[in-house]
């Protein structure tokens, strides 16, 4: 929905993370997502932890697109996944930042 188009994608790891759930309050996102509680990973450095998820090849204005969608609570950071393809990931922002 917020790309206008199918995104394909491959299969990887970002290790030393955790996945939890969020709630939720903007109305724009809500309305999109039709979900109160969003998906999160939290920086854990614990090796032990590890999100299995999907990368997705978008264009630079697609990633901006992104950045529009995504709400005070996440921060979007470069990340080495586990493959070692460097990638952008959307993760729980930082309280003191």
């Amino acid at each position: 929905d917020t790309f206008g188009r199918l995104l394909h994608g491959t299969r990887d790891v970002l290790q030393k993370y955790r996945l939890e759930r969020i709630e939720i309050t903007d109305a724009k996102v809500l309305e999109s997502s039709n979900k109160k509680f969003h998906p999160i990973v939290f920086f854990t450095g614990n090796p032990k932890d590890e999100v299995i998820g999907t990368v997705f090849r978008i264009t630079s204005s697609e990633l901006k697109q992104a950045d529009r969608y995504e709400v005070e609570d996440y921060q979007r950071i470069e990340i080495s996944l586990k493959s070692e393809l460097q990638a952008w990931a959307y993760i729980a922002r930082n309280p003191k930042q």
